[in-house]
């Protein structure tokens, strides 16, 4: 576990260790027996002077249990976490002491990157090889374990310290990859342990929980419901699924859709103004993304398809987002249109982004009519407890055309609003810059091109 408010460092440390177990004869406490010996000679690797930590774009070498050793004479036991900064190399080759101040939206603590390594060569004190013939039958197994610690640390706190730190949670990873393994094997089939790292509400931490791969979210409903309890979570909304899992700052999504583009924008200044944005993680949909052409006729299509990545990555379904097929093909199957509606341009309203959600989420929604744009400011209450409630995207469509409502900045005394609107209409690449330079993300008064007789899905 690692807390990390108020902290200046984030250090995680990832590497492979090979798992080797030697499953003999038929009896389950000897299989048991032998499952816990392997992670306790893994453990016992972790506390040898074979254990080494690999600075990530960095020259940056240490020995964690050889008296602190470091292959640079200046990166000492005693160095502060700060310095390390002046050794580690961005993208762009410059280091992180000499690079711009970053930005303030994405302040928080600094992420260092390490590898896990350890040494190959032994020393020459090194005991005698011993053979054995063994006569009867035997299993063995052998599977990666990918290890995943984290820890915080202040710039003041020693670099020593942290080390000692991660061998410590290295250890303590095993032992939990070994309770997992126990539990879920099955005869002489073990399941691969993998680490997850959950952000919680309110404290800021990033919690590790081992889930054996394979096993299913719904299949672990009761260790979830375990940790729920034991965090004192509530259990209407899902933290610890798969998809809840926390995403590390500059670590790529393998889908290439952009998140939460918004968190990159200043908000407006409304006098007695707040601020109510969709809680949670989305990815963007606009036009021409998926090999798909549909500038036109499929902003709404893209609007329901941000909103579905919201109840993915939130974790309330496991479904993916839908395809411009699949949407049509639900719309068909509920009676709303034809068959030959299947691959046609025809676009599609607010009715049948609720249609969809219902058919292919089970998600339940509620339509709002405004007889004109200017109208929408009125709504001001309802969208800003939507946020504070629900925290779903929101879609609104009038005429042939939809956006996406990301939030509202509002005034309750004076009822000044402006909306926080993610544009489908966009029909470049993936670039943040691009996209928040153009306004394709931002906020925007009532008086924008909504058409006559609007729909605000909710």
């Amino acid at each position: 576990m690692v807390l990390t408010e108020n902290s200046d460092f984030i250090f995680r440390l990832k590497g492979v260790l090979e798992f080797f177990c030697q499953l003999g004869g038929s009896n389950e406490a000897h299989g048991q027996s032998s499952i816990s010996k392997a992670f306790q000679a893994l453990r016992s690797r972790i506390s040898s002077e074979s254990l080494v930590f690999m600075v990530c774009n960095s020259p940056i070498l240490l020995w964690p249990n050889k008296t602190f050793h470091s292959s640079l004479e200046s990166v000492r036991e005693e160095t502060p976490c700060r310095d390390i900064q002046q050794h580690i190399e961005l993208e762009d080759g410059a280091n992180r002491k000499s690079s711009k101040r970053r930005d303030k939206k994405d302040a928080g603590p600094i992420l260092v990157n390490l590898k896990l390594l350890m040494e190959v060569t032994e020393s020459e004190h090194s005991g005698a090889l011993s053979l054995c013939r063994v006569t009867n039958k035997q299993q063995f197994v052998m599977m990666p374990l990918c290890m995943d610690c984290v820890i915080d640390a202040g710039g003041h706190d020693m670099l020593g310290s942290v080390c000692s730190g991660l061998v410590e949670a290295l250890r303590a990873q095993l032992s939990d990859m070994e309770q997992t393994v126990l539990r879920y094997r099955k005869d002489r089939t073990l399941p691969v342990p993998q680490p997850f790292h959950f952000s919680l509400p309110a404290s800021e931490r990033l919690l590790t929980v081992i889930y054996p791969a394979g096993v299913t979210d719904d299949q672990l409903l009761s260790v979830r419901e375990e940790l729920h309890r034991k965090h004192d979570l509530p259990s209407d909304r899902p933290y610890f699924r798969r998809a809840n899992a926390f995403h590390f700052p500059g670590e790529a999504y393998k889908d290439g859709y952009l998140r939460n583009p918004h968190t990159h924008l200043s908000a407006p200044s409304i006098e007695d103004g707040k601020l109510f944005v969709v809680r949670g993680v989305y990815s963007y949909h606009h036009y021409m993304q998926d090999r798909v052409d549909d500038n036109g006729w499929g902003c709404a299509y893209r609007s329901l398809q941000t909103i579905c990545s919201w109840f993915q990555q939130q974790g309330y379904t496991e479904r993916s987002v839908p395809t411009h097929k699949q949407i049509q093909q639900a719309l068909v199957d509920v009676g709303d249109k034809e068959p030959s509606f299947l691959g046609s341009r025809q676009w599609i309203g607010s009715i049948e982004v609720q249609a969809v959600l219902n058919q292919l989420l089970g998600v339940n929604s509620k339509i709002l009519f405004v007889s004109r744009g200017s109208e929408l400011g009125s709504k001001g209450r309802e969208l800003a407890t939507h946020f504070q409630t629900e925290g779903t995207p929101i879609m609104i469509g009038g005429g042939v055309l939809a956006h996406t409502i990301l939030g509202v900045a509002w005034s309750e005394t004076s009822g000044q609003i402006r909306f926080l609107i993610l544009d489908p209409h966009y029909t470049g690449g993936e670039d943040l810059q691009t996209i928040t330079d153009k306004g394709c993300s931002g906020f925007i008064c009532t008086s924008f091109s909504f058409k006559d007789s609007d729909r605000v899905l909710t």
